[in-house]
């Protein structure tokens, strides 16, 4: 819905397609009647997240590129159609968006697979960068997860962590100039 209001084409596709309520609605349901304990179904769902990611951020780019836009602006669109609904989410519930920090690069793969699928689509394979996004986020995400990948935390710019990261002299070595 939020890529639907940016690109301003009439009302957003999740508002006049009956189907993806209903399918938000079936999803919903399922996952309030099931339990999801065990670590094969963790590992599961988390899978199906990485490659929702790239389909997301692929559709998002297609979309824009489609309304006319240029592709540095259709790569931003398709990693907020990616990543928005739940940052909108962790916000709504009052906490830091899980794509500010701790997580496994749903933000950078989204970027990438953005990148792929606008490059692609450019290049005539529409379909060859839907494809490439959705294995590429998955890829990425997943082998974040496996090995720990993250990027790293922000910068601390206060004064005092400035002043410590001035250059001192040492001691008892000299500097020559010339």
């Amino acid at each position: 819905m939020l890529r639907g209001t940016l690109l301003q084409q009439g009302f957003p596709v999740a508002l006049t397609n009956p189907a993806y309520l209903t399918t938000a609605l079936a999803g919903a349901l399922v996952a309030y009647l099931m339990v999801f304990g065990s670590k094969w179904t963790f590992r599961a769902l988390f899978v199906a997240d990485c490659l929702s990611v790239g389909c997301w951020a692929a559709t998002g780019t297609v979309k824009a590129l489609g309304a006319g836009l240029a592709w540095p602006p259709a790569i931003l669109l398709g990693v907020v159609t990616a990543v928005g609904g739940g940052m909108i989410r962790d916000i709504a519930v009052g906490r830091l968006p899980a794509i500010f920090g701790g997580n496994t690069l749903y933000a950078t793969s989204a970027l990438l697979a953005s990148g792929l699928m606008a490059l692609l689509s450019v290049l005539g394979h529409p379909t060859w960068g839907m494809a490439g996004a959705i294995v590429l986020s998955a890829v990425l995400s997943v082998s974040a997860r496996r090995f720990g990948w993250r990027l790293p935390g922000p910068a601390n710019l206060s004064p005092g962590a400035l002043k410590r990261l001035r250059r001192h002299p040492t001691p008892g070595k000299h500097t020559r100039r010339g």
